[in-house]
């Protein structure tokens, strides 16, 4: 059972371990978007950003909702921004990264 959780742990871990992933879910903190928009904002084709939200989705970071021929991406799990936070702060301890 527990290593089964340090699994899952480490799926969440492997979806946030790419710089795409990462912008992905930054932008989709503030706003719902579906991947014409977010295929510009990574500067990736379709396939590539589609294949980055299914891996999203699949480690339970995302939703989506269809609207109309459109599939709008969300936040499952906001919590996943405390990543960002932490991640800087660790930066920040080894090198001098001005304060954002």
């Amino acid at each position: 059972m527990v290593l089964n959780l340090y699994k899952m742990k480490a799926q969440v871990a492997k979806a946030l371990s790419h710089e795409s992933r990462l912008i992905i879910i930054d932008a989709l903190k503030e706003k719902d978007m579906c991947v014409h928009d977010l295929t510009k904002l990574v500067g990736a084709d379709q396939s590539t950003v589609s294949k980055h939200l299914s891996v999203l989705k699949g480690a339970g970071i995302l939703e989506d909702r269809k609207e109309s021929n459109k599939v709008y991406y969300h936040l499952k799990t906001p919590c996943v921004i405390n990543f960002f936070d932490c991640a800087l702060e660790v930066i920040r301890s080894r090198s001098t990264l001005p304060t954002v």
